[in-house]
């Protein structure tokens, strides 16, 4: 019943911007509707936020979906264990650009809902059963301003807020997060680096916590697959976390414009 319900969702959100796009007035040459997306497979599947951590090899596929004029935006993500291929979380995330100028950019955005899963066991007429737990987090509020230092070069402040629904996950948590992004280091002329650090400060009800989180990313112009590597390092906390945690991992990137005829 879940899982249709996932569909559905993704199924609306797809019309919703298909409609959308056929409602604009484009010329022969002008995009009404761009997707884009990564699938990204690594050895260990972390989240900053702890709750939603799986601790396993994980596929983590992460969707865009916008119209050329529009400011909303679709970002639906769909993770999985890599060991027995069960979900691992499903997060559908809505944007709307409330300020939208060359350097600086206001974003609001929601989790509608944000989905994550859970194995577990249990008893049901003397026969132990395995099965998999859905743990909902909602409402999940973002607010996102970023400034564009140029085209390469952002920073940003992040803040997230999400209440669980199930009693094993019933908490608010608040996460905050200075972040800067360096998308085009050169070290060749096809070879280029992505690096994205950033410092947060996590809230979980009544415990906290000082983190610092990393991502490089070596990637070609002419390729669409990167070559990755994300940390995180506990500075100072309260909440019962690693105190340092890393992974690598291989990204497929890909995209595609349509366009009015």
């Amino acid at each position: 019943m879940k899982m249709r319900f996932t569909k559905l969702l993704l199924l609306l959100a797809l019309l919703h911007f298909s409609k959308l796009a056929s409602g604009q007035s484009t010329d022969s040459t002008k995009s009404i509707l761009n997707l884009s997306g990564t699938i990204n497979a690594n050895n260990n599947g972390f989240s900053l936020v702890p709750t939603f951590s799986l601790g396993d090899p994980a596929v983590q596929t992460g969707f865009n979906i916008s119209g050329n004029k529009g400011r909303l935006s679709f970002h639906p993500q769909f993770w999985y264990s890599m060991l027995d291929y069960k979900p691992w979380s499903f997060i559908f995330i809505w944007r709307y650009k409330l300020v939208k100028k060359e350097k600086f950019e206001f974003i609001l955005g929601t989790h509608a809902p944000a989905v994550n899963f859970k194995s577990a066991t249990v008893t049901e007429d003397d026969v132990v059963k395995d099965v998999v737990k859905a743990r909902r987090f909602y409402p999940a509020l973002e607010i996102l301003p970023y400034y564009h230092v140029n085209k390469n070069v952002s920073l940003s402040f992040y803040y997230l807020f999400g209440t669980g629904i199930e009693k094993e996950v019933e908490s608010k948590n608040n996460f905050l997060s200075l972040r800067a992004d360096f998308n085009d280091i050169p070290l060749t002329r096809q070879l280029y680096l992505r690096f994205n650090p950033q410092v947060y400060y996590l809230r979980i009800d009544d415990l906290d916590g000082f983190y610092t989180a990393t991502g490089l990313t070596l990637a070609h112009r002419q390729w669409p697959i990167s070559v990755g590597a994300m940390s995180n390092i506990k500075l100072k906390s309260d909440i019962v976390t690693k105190g340092f945690e890393w992974n690598v991992g291989v990204t497929y990137a890909f995209g595609k414009e349509f366009v009015e005829q």
